[in-house]
Parts: C-alpha cells; sequence; structure tokens
C-alpha cells in the first residue's frame, strides 16, 4: 500500500474509533416528559428546643414543653434525638443532671433509648448555657413557577416547555403530609401478630383467608342506552 492511502486508512480507523467512544448526546439527559422538569425535594433542618439547666430536674413547664416536642417528632416520623449537655460551665453537675432527667422523660415518653444521642459542648463562654434537644426534620421544597414560559406556538425542535410540570410538582410539595417521605421511605410499623395468627389458623382449616366482600363496593355499570 502506497503513503498515501496507508495515510488514508489510518485517518479512517481513527475516525471510527472515536465515533464508537464519543459520549452520548446532551439531549438524552435532558428532560423528555413535563414531570421530569421538576422534581419535589425536602432540606433538613435541626428542630431544637432549649432548655435551662436546673440541678432539681426538669419544672413542669420544661416537662409540658419536651412532651409538646415528642408529639411533633412522633408526628414527622424523625429519626435520632440529640441531647447536648454544656460542659466546661460553673456547675457541669447540674447540668449532666439536666440531661440525665430530660433522656429520662424522653423515654418515659416512648422515645426509643437507643434513638436517644447524648454529646457535650463547649458551654464555657456561654453564660447560662442551656441543654439543647435537637433532631433532623425536613422542610418541603416548593417550586416558583410561571417564570420559564416561552412561545409555545414555536417549538422547532419539539421539547417540552420549561414550565410544564411545575404546577403538579408544586402540589405535591406543598400537601405531603410528611417532607421526610420525599427523601427516604417511610419506616415500616408493627406487623399484626394477631391478624397473621387469624389468617394462619384459617389457611390451616383451608378456608379463605381473605376478608369477606362489601356488598357496598360493588357495582355495575348502566345498561342503558344513549
Amino acid at each position: 500500500m502506497n503513503t498515501p492511502l496507508k495515510t488514508a486508512a489510518i485517518l479512517s480507523a481513527l475516525a471510527l474509533s472515536a465515533c464508537g467512544t464519543t459520549a452520548a448526546p446532551s439531549r438524552l439527559v435532558e428532560a423528555r416528559t413535563p414531570t421530569e422538569h421538576f422534581q419535589a425535594t425536602a432540606t433538613e433542618q435541626a428542630e431544637e428546643i432549649a432548655l435551662a439547666v436546673n440541678g432539681h430536674g426538669l419544672s413542669s413547664n420544661q416537662a409540658a414543653a419536651l412532651a409538646g416536642y415528642v408529639d411533633t417528632w412522633r408526628r414527622e416520623s424523625g429519626g435520632s434525638i440529640t441531647i447536648q449537655t454544656p460542659a466546661g460551665g460553673a456547675d457541669t453537675t447540674a447540668a449532666y443532671r439536666a440531661g440525665e432527667a430530660t433522656r429520662g422523660f424522653l423515654v418515659s415518653q416512648g422515645v426509643p433509648a437507643a434513638a436517644i444521642l447524648m454529646a457535650g459542648y463547649d458551654g464555657a463562654a456561654e453564660n447560662g448555657a442551656p441543654v439543647r434537644v435537637a433532631y433532623a426534620r425536613y422542610q418541603a421544597v416548593v417550586p416558583r413557577c410561571g417564570e420559564q414560559w416561552t412561545n409555545i406556538a414555536r417549538s422547532a425542535r419539539n421539547e417540552v416547555q420549561p414550565n410544564f410540570g411545575c404546577a403538579i410538582t408544586a402540589n405535591m410539595a406543598a400537601q405531603v403530609a410528611n417532607p421526610a417521605d420525599l427523601v427516604r421511605p417511610a419506616d415500616m410499623g408493627p406487623a399484626d401478630s394477631q391478624r397473621r395468627l387469624f389468617a394462619l389458623d384459617k389457611y390451616r382449616k383451608g378456608e379463605i383467608t381473605s376478608s369477606a366482600a362489601d356488598d357496598q363496593a360493588k357495582g355495575a355499570v348502566s345498561s342503558v342506552g344513549k
């Protein structure tokens, strides 16, 4: 093979190999449906309550505030609760007792002991440093719609309009009961052991294990002609 033909063959091979390794076109990662434009998300923020250090335990007002705090934590399916006690302050013994009293109260309110984390923080520079109780909660992020309208009558590339899908996502984010569900799956509730034993007993007897049909849930299509 002469030199010009050999050079042309090498260049052709390089061109073919380059085509084989080229990254996918950018349009493949662009939104192809309206629901891909916007996604419902949530941001994490700390839900904190501060309790003044009391060497004699929790006051009635502090106990009431903690009880309401636990109700909110339970309603939001909160995770771990961290109790931070000040260290290096004027009375570390009183701070330790206040932290332990807080922990005991949370357990008495139904918070699992394994879900409570004890920690300390430098309270020497803070006069009257409190006991801090906190857990992570989520706040739904609602997108702002109607800010990216384009000429819908002109779409040479037949692409999805940039504002389509925003209203659906915004409504879902605003109505979700627990924004944490937008970030992670909800925890499974305890199994119904009584129902399980009842179903197993019927299964062993050869009986139907499903619930009885509800007559009020039945319906029929009208046969009346147009």
